[in-house]
């Protein structure tokens, strides 16, 4: 049975939990603020922040704070989302945390099972603010309500070593018996079985509705087609994890993978020739999102929550994490503080960013969903993968 933190008392007791849990993220940006975490405890606005790692911007948080009054108590949720919903549905969590940032695609099931509520967004000054296709991505409603905010978004596709390849625009290059060893796809359906739907729906005329939303027969068919080449030996690997991930890209062990963005900003950085491909058969967009906890109702915590959500989107929080992981916060008040702040941020660098990720989703995109209608098949389709 789960116990209930009594709502009086939740604000000191979630502290200690958050703590023991290792959140120390609150005592230190409460210490670079000047102030000891009692009285920062007792006089200043916080909100107990539940997200992807690559969200957080440690210590600067503290300069957050200074410029929207509201501090985060900041937990690395793991990005699997299947233990974040059992901690959300029957486990602690919404005793310990306001805000989840969440990969994209679970709102609508944990929205049904009532453990998140909606945001108002009459509340969030900067929300207009966000870009038009961005505010447009499918799953951010449910039954008319707003459960989540676009905070990160960007799209992805192949990593490849042009002086070995040349120009490549195909996912098909994954599949090349010509490359059979010599390219690897992630260890996670959420990019991989998608990766897949959209190579063989754009490419092959397979059919394919939606490659984020796979019906039983579609997904059937792309895990065979997948299964098939592992037995044939194409992948060296399915990679997991942003350091495997970088070292097969360093260490040359592969020509091509699926994957992330970044891990082609640090091959560059270790003097290989690695490019990021524009697919003629179009990227796999996605996003973080905040979504509202309902504890935070129970908490009366709700303004400081949009409140914190108006500031992620005022232009400071995406200078710093563009510059930190290249990621974007889609919104032009980015280039306006970097403007407002040159010696901090180059402005010409968070445009670039901005028009780059715009661009791609100028083209075909197919939305990444982390939790669509069929995942309990989805994993175990999975699972017959691993064990091919």
């Amino acid at each position: 049975m789960k116990t209930r933190i009594p709502s009086r008392h939740s604000n000191i007791q979630r502290r200690d939990l958050l703590k023991l849990a290792g959140a120390g993220g609150l005592a230190a940006a409460a210490g670079s603020l000047g102030l000891s975490s009692r009285a920062f405890a007792a006089d200043a606005k916080s909100v107990a922040f539940w997200g992807t790692a690559t969200l957080d911007i440690g210590a600067k948080w503290a300069d957050f704070a200074k410029q929207v009054g509201i501090l985060p108590e900041f937990t690395d949720n793991g990005n699997d989302l299947g233990p974040v919903i059992a901690r959300l549905a029957a486990g602690n969590a919404n005793d310990l945390f306001d805000i989840g940032g969440f990969q994209g695609g679970a709102e609508k099931e944990l929205a049904r099972q009532g453990v998140i509520i909606p945001w108002d967004v009459s509340k969030i000054a900067n929300y207009n603010s966000i870009w038009q296709w961005a505010r447009d991505i499918p799953y951010l409603k449910h039954d008319g309500k707003q459960y989540g905010i676009p905070t990160v978004v960007n799209a992805d596709s192949i990593i490849y070593r042009a002086d070995k390849l040349g120009k490549v625009d195909s996912y098909g290059v994954i599949f090349d018996p010509k490359l059979k060893g010599r390219v690897a796809m992630e260890d996670a359906w959420i990019n991989s079985a998608i990766f897949a739907a959209i190579y063989l729906k754009e490419s092959e005329n397979k059919p394919i509705k939606d490659p984020g939303n796979l019906s039983e027969s579609e997904l059937g068919l792309v895990m065979e087609f997948l299964i098939k080449h592992k037995k044939d030996g194409q992948f060296r690997t399915f990679w997991n994890g942003w350091e495997q991930g970088v070292q097969l890209v360093a260490n040359e062990e592969v020509d091509a993978m699926t994957g992330w963005e970044p891990i082609v900003y640090e091959g560059r950085k270790r003097g290989l020739k690695v490019e990021y491909a524009a697919p003629v058969e179009g990227y796999e967009g996605w996003a973080n999102n905040m979504v509202l906890l309902k504890g935070a109702g129970e908490r009366g915590v709700v303004d400081a929550a949009h409140q914190f959500v108006n500031g992620l989107l005022a232009g400071f929080y995406g200078c710093e994490l563009g510059q930190a992981r290249g990621y974007l916060v889609p919104t032009d008040n980015n280039v306006a503080y970097a403007k407002a702040h040159p010696a901090e941020y180059k402005p010409d660098a968070v445009a670039a960013l901005g028009e780059h990720v715009k661009a791609k989703f100028g083209g075909k995109v197919f939305w990444q969903n982390a939790r669509p209608d069929n995942f309990q098949l989805y994993e175990e389709w999975w699972q017959k993968l691993r064990n091919a």
